[in-house]
């Protein structure tokens, strides 16, 4: 298995678990991070030496990820797994899974690349690459079903996770919140290059809003392998009164929180799971966001705008993606109870359309992949 970042880790774990309730002797190696290793998976090497995002990011990296892909690749053709599942992370694992598939390892691809959203060409690698893909929204399988890929409508592993109707108190008891003042959560990403980028933003946004409202309270959750430069970053940003800088505890931080500022990505379908408010920002360097932001298809960004196909959740992306408009739609959440409400019946019902037994369904995709 390859789990390129703290979402596919998160992914790969719940995964994981399934798989061993079936195959008890079942051993897995590969690339991964904390939560897969918690299982037994045997992490070659941790999953933070692929999270980068961005083409310029990639670049920088570019020497370093291609070198461990291809001494991934030579030590699985010299002793052939039974199977190969590559865990999000497209860029990487699509041209693994291209090698592995052509001698013969079979290739199962968790998580569909987002061809709907951008990028559509990559259909013609997905079909090169993957034997079987299994999906976690249920309008995919018919998309790549009539580009002859085979493919699994499993429900997406979180929803079966994070409880229907979160118990905010008992998360703010176990993060030493006061139960009475307002939780806002900052979420600035699991990336090194989102976290560098999107940190000041979220803390010059969060002291703007403290003016304004001197109770309230912030939650910043942080991958502990990236706690130091948080913490740096917040140093340098200036005093923020109120903050807790929380090692992970991302799903607390959540459960705890009134409304959550955070970056685009798999966070935002777990917030919106958890049915918080949101206010979705993002900023990548320059010639990386001109790139993608020309090859999107549809005018949504997030997640949980594009399942719903409306902007149910506010966007401020790279220019708009100031302290001062994220600080402001942030607050509007807080003063608009009668529209956080209706929120949180559109995503009680986008809960329940994710809610399948995706361990169950994984696993019986997968024995058919391997009778093949």
């Amino acid at each position: 298995m390859v789990a390129g970042e703290a979402s596919g880790d998160l992914l790969a774990g719940l995964l994981i678990q399934g798989l061993q309730s079936r195959w008890p002797q079942a051993r897995g190696h590969g690339i991964g991070g904390p939560r897969m290793t918690a299982l037994g998976f045997d992490a070659w090497w941790p999953h933070e030496r692929l999270a980068v995002r961005g083409y310029v990011e990639v670049l920088r990296h570019y020497r370093g990820i291609v070198a461990i892909r291809e001494q991934l690749k030579q030590r699985l053709l010299a002793k052939p797994p039974d199977v190969f599942i590559g865990v999000d992370a497209p860029d990487f694992n699509l041209d693994l899974e291209t090698h592995l598939k052509a001698a013969g390892i079979p290739t199962v691809h968790f998580v569909c690349p987002s061809i709907w959203a951008w990028r559509p060409e990559r259909i013609e690698k997905i079909r090169r690459s993957v034997d079987h893909m299994l999906c976690i929204f249920p309008f995919e399988p018919e998309l790549l079903a009539r580009a002859g890929i085979d493919a699994t409508y499993v429900g997406h592993p979180l929803a079966q996770t994070i409880p229907m109707t979160p118990d905010r108190q008992a998360a703010r008891a176990l993060l030493g919140l006061d139960s009475e003042r307002p939780v806002v959560a900052l979420l600035p990403g699991s990336r090194r290059s989102e976290i560098e980028h999107l940190t000041p933003r979220f803390i010059r946004a969060a002291q703007l809003m403290r003016r304004q409202n001197p109770s309230l309270q912030f939650v910043l959750p942080a991958i502990p392998g990236l706690l130091p430069q948080v913490q740096n970053l917040v140093d340098t940003a200036g005093a923020l009164s109120g903050l807790h800088l929380l090692k992970g505890q991302s799903h607390q931080a959540l459960a705890a929180c009134d409304v959550t500022l955070i970056a685009s990505g798999t966070a935002t379908l777990e917030a919106a799971l958890f049915k918080r408010p949101m206010v979705i920002g993002y900023h990548m360097n320059w010639i990386s966001w001109q790139i993608m932001r020309r090859q999107k298809l549809q005018p949504w960004v997030g997640l949980p705008n594009i399942l719903c196909e409306d902007f149910v959740v506010p966007e401020f992306l790279q220019d708009q993606c100031t302290p001062e408009a994220l600080a402001k739609a942030t607050l509007a959440w807080l003063s608009q109870p009668d529209r956080a409400d209706a929120l949180q019946s559109r995503f009680q019902a986008l809960h329940l359309m994710l809610q399948r037994d995706t361990a169950k369904l994984s696993t019986h995709a997968l024995e058919k992949v391997l009778e093949a």
